[in-house]
Order: structure tokens, then sequence, then C-alpha cells
């Protein structure tokens, strides 16, 4: 394995890229939008770009052509393009826990060969597509029944995390390709009201429940299976049932025969899949259930396009190394702390909550590959919710607030459900709001319309907020792979460049392992004087006098 990449990790600051861009970020500051456009309105054509069925537009981004040069540049510095034939490659690239990154696998077709340790993994992948696909038909047709007998016609996956924000956005994305028959539910919270009202109007009988947990031993996730089995066996009462109402995707063979799920009913994938990259891998089993195994491989065919195109594009035209250029443009050389993704399509509703684990579990991160701390800014705090209802929500902040926001808006052509007069009204708004958000309106323009002087501050929007428009042609599971790859290489991209580990997740386990200690302090009938920080002590006082 080539090491050289991690003795380099932390030395983004001694490049003369990031010193360039310093200075030029410095000399165009000053420069509005309207200024860019008005010296160069052919920007609106070189700085849009296609790939993979998807148009993004950077044009508004406050980048001219020298930035642009010396972000390339800088990507090359930092070796974008050897880790990422690195990890094509297989290589062990998550440094932290000595693991391979190969989500690409998942999506890679039959008779591609990526090897580790000797083995075709993507042969071990389509096993599993193989075998998910074969239960999903049995549920889906009714050949695959509860213990009474009864068809199955309610799907609940419990998990967290990446077992859970994947395919509970992806359920709502495939939703009018999916099968209405079958009623899909999600459980992550440890919150009992989560499972409560999830499950308040379905049938023991008639209801699978998917485990979700790599090792099975997932506080949230396992707290929650086991409530599950409670409430399945009060009415089914044979514990012989479990077999029938549940299956597992996990490693852990012993842990769940324990439970009750017959192995054959298990559903593996493998240290080199992050949980937050896993939607496409047995992850998914409740999404292709819905959908049906062939929507669900359209899907990873999107996926793949992107891969593709991610791996073979040069940089100067590749989608994902661009987005995340402008990324690192708008935290490192801006000093933009926030990012909004607004998706003005229904149907990925869920995707910027997604892309909050997606991104920021990735990549916030203040220790370089070395070991040593950053120097420089990492991820940005990634927000949103779909347009147009986010417009009469925060979007008064986005035009004039006093912190600026660079957006991203995602959206479609064309819509799922052909309702008539909506469609052009909503790509209108995307239109509109890019527009309002990068040129603004100045106090001459607002004094032209007749508003009177005490009102001119207040009706001025002063514009130049870095937006980037991404489209495709529709949404449907293609298109879906299509944006969540995207999104997952821009990551890469981005933690490359910052000389951090994208793949591990450290931050995630101490406050885990806290909890774990504290639960016996405030189960039912605990007596024993805490012994944690005095602020937990006196909450935990206080919890039990009350």
């Amino acid at each position: 394995m080539d090491t050289s990449f991690i003795a380099q990790s932390s030395s983004l600051d001694a490049l003369p890229e990031d010193a360039a861009l310093k200075s030029h970020a410095r000399a165009i500051a000053g420069t509005h939008l309207r200024q860019f456009f008005a010296e160069d309105p052919s920007r609106a054509q070189w700085l849009a770009f296609e790939g993979a069925g998807i148009r993004a537009d950077h044009s508004r981004q406050r980048i001219d052509k020298r930035a642009l040069e010396l972000l390339l540049a800088l990507a090359r510095a930092r070796g974008v393009e050897a880790r990422r034939a690195m990890m094509f490659g297989a290589e062990r690239i998550n440094v932290t826990e000595d693991r391979a990154v190969l989500h690409v696998a998942l999506r890679a077709p039959k008779g591609e060969r990526i090897m580790l340790d000797g083995v075709n993994v993507v042969d071990e992948v389509h096993a599993v597509l193989d075998r998910m696909a074969a239960f999903a038909d049995r549920v889906r047709s009714g050949a695959w029944t509860g213990f009474t007998g009864k068809r199955i016609t309610a799907v609940v996956n419990i998990g967290i995390g990446g077992s859970d924000l994947g395919p509970a956005m992806a359920m709502l994305a495939v939703r009018p390709w999916s099968d209405r028959s079958i009623t899909c539910r999600f459980v992550s919270n440890v919150d009992g009201d989560d499972f409560g009202e999830q499950t308040a109007d379905l049938d023991p009988e008639t209801t699978l429940f998917i485990v979700s947990s790599k090792t099975f031993t997932t506080l949230e996730t396992m707290t929650n299976a086991n409530t599950a089995r409670e409430w399945s066996l009060a009415k089914l009462k044979d514990r012989a049932a479990v077999a029938k109402h549940f299956v597992a995707v996990s490693t852990n063979h012993g842990e769940v025969a324990k439970f009750g799920i017959d192995t054959q009913n298990m559903f593996g994938f493998w240290d080199w899949v992050g949980g937050r990259y896993s939607m496409d891998s047995a992850i998914g089993l409740s999404t292709m259930i819905a959908c049906g195994p062939a929507h669900f491989r359209e899907m990873l065919e999107g996926f793949r396009e992107m891969d593709e195109h991610f791996r073979d594009t040069p940089l100067e035209r590749n989608l994902p190394v661009l987005q995340g250029l402008m990324g690192v443009w708008n935290r490192n050389y801006l000093g933009f702390a926030t990012v909004g993704v607004i998706p003005y399509s229904h149907l990925l509703a869920r995707f910027p909550a997604y892309l909050q684990q997606l991104t920021m579990e990735s990549n916030g991160k203040y220790v370089c590959l070395d070991g040593k701390r950053v120097k420089w800014d990492t991820c940005p705090v990634v927000w949103g919710e779909p347009g147009t209802n986010a417009q009469h929500s925060y979007f008064q902040m986005l035009h004039q607030g006093s912190s600026i926001v660079p957006m991203d808006l995602l959206g479609f052509r064309h819509s799922a459900h052909d309702v008539k007069g909506h469609q052009h009204l909503l790509l209108a708004n995307i239109l509109a709001q890019a527009q309002a958000l990068s040129f603004g309106k100045t106090a001459d323009e607002v004094r032209k319309d007749g508003c009177e002087e005490p009102l001119v501050a207040a009706r001025t929007f002063e514009g130049n907020r870095p937006i980037s428009v991404y489209m495709q042609d529709a949404p449907g599971p293609r298109a879906l792979g299509r944006f969540v790859a995207m999104y997952e290489h821009a990551v890469f991209t981005q933690g490359v460049i910052w000389g951090i580990n994208s793949f591990d997740q450290w931050g995630v386990e101490l406050g885990k392992k806290l909890a774990v200690s504290i639960a016996p302090d405030l189960a039912p009938g605990a007596r024993a004087a805490p012994k944690h920080d005095a602020a937990t002590n006196a909450w935990i006082e206080w919890l039990r006098s009350n």
C-alpha cells in the first residue's frame, strides 16, 4: 500500500496552490456576481457541465476562470486522482481502521473484477443481491407469509444512522415505483414514541421486521428490535413466530440466531462498506421489497453511471470533483461555514437529512491522516428542506440575513406525477430563487418600482449568494442513484483535499459508550450514587426525584 499520501496530509497550507488561492480570493472578494456576469456573460456556458444524466450549473458561484484553474491545481497537488485510483483499486485508504473503501463495488456490474485479499468482491455482492431479490419477490408475491399464514402487508426497518437514513430517504424517492399494497415504516430512535407510533396501526400477523445492524449489538437498534419481538409475540404467542416475522441485515450469525432469526434469512455486508455508504447494499432490502428487484437494480445502474463518470472523466469536467471544489472554495477561501441543500422535488424531501450524515459524519474531522490536528476548516454544516416549502420558512434569512449560505438547488425537468400546471411553476421557482439569491435587487431598482424611501432599505436584496443548480430529466430510481453517488464522490474529493479520513466515525463512539454507562443509573429502582461528572450526576438525581 502506498502510504505517501498520509505523510502529505497535513501540508495543505504549505502548498503554493493554497497560497495562490488565498491571494486570489482576497483579490476578487469585492466582485459581485452581477459584475462577473457583466464582464463575462459566457460564464453561463463554461461553468455548466453535464455527465451521467446530470446538468450542473456553477455560474452563480463566486469564482472566475483563475479561481477554477487554481482549485483544479490544488486537487492535483493533493492527489485526488491518485487517491481515486486507490479507492477503485481496493487499497486500504481507510487507514485508521485498515480497511478498503469499496461502496463502488456495491453497484459494479456482474463480471467486473475488484480484487480484495484475493477475492473478487463483485461476485460476493451479486450473490447477496440475488438472495435479496429472491426474498423480495417472495414477500411481494405473497409466497412468504407470516406465522399464521397471512400475507405480509407491512415492512418495518429497524436501524439507525446509515441503516435508517439511506433506506428511509430512498423509500420516499422511489414511492411512485413501489407496491402500494405494502406499507413501509422505519424505526430508528430509541425514544419509545418512535416505535409506538410506527406500529400503532399495524398487525403483528402481517408485519415483517428487518433488523439492520452489522454487529447486531447496536444499542438503539437492538432495544427497538427486542421491543418489536415482544410486540409481535404478545399476539402470536409462539417464539417460533419470530423466524417468520423477522429477518436480519447483519454479519453476526451468533447474535442473529440467538435473537430467533433463521440465519438463512440473514443478509450480509462487509467491513469495507461504511454505514452511510450502504443504502445500495443489503441495508436497502426494505427499498427492494417496496420497489422490486428490477427498480432496485435500476438505482444501482444510476450509481454506476456516476461512478464511471467520476473514475474516468478529467477533473475539468468531472461533476463530483467540481462540486467538491466549489465546497472547498466556499469553506476555505470565502469562509462560509454552512451549505444549504434544497431539492425542488417532494420525492427528495429526505435527501438533505441523508446528506447530513453522508457529509458531516464523513468530513466532520479535525485530525489529519497522519494524526496531526488540521490547521484549516473542514466540513461545513449541511442543512435543508424541500422547495418550495423552504422558501416560506427560512429563505428570508438566506436572502437578507447577515450570514451568507452557499446553496445547492436540485430539480428535475419532469415530475413523476403529471399534474397539470405544477411542474413549470416548480421549475420557475428554482430559476427565480437562483436569480434572486445571486443577483439580488438594488436600491435603485426598488425605487424604480415606486417604493417609498423609508422602505427602500428593507426591500433591497444584496444578492451575491453562491448557488449551484443540479438538474436531471426526471425522478426515479436511476436518478436517485446518480445524485447520491455524485455527493458521495464530492465528499471523497473534499476529504482528500483536507487530508482527513472520510471513512471512519470515531466521533460517534464516545457518546454511545457514555450512554451505556449512564443508563443503569436511570433504570427503574436504581438507587446507587451516580459516579459521573457533577452536571450529569445532578441531572440523574433530578430525574430520579421527578
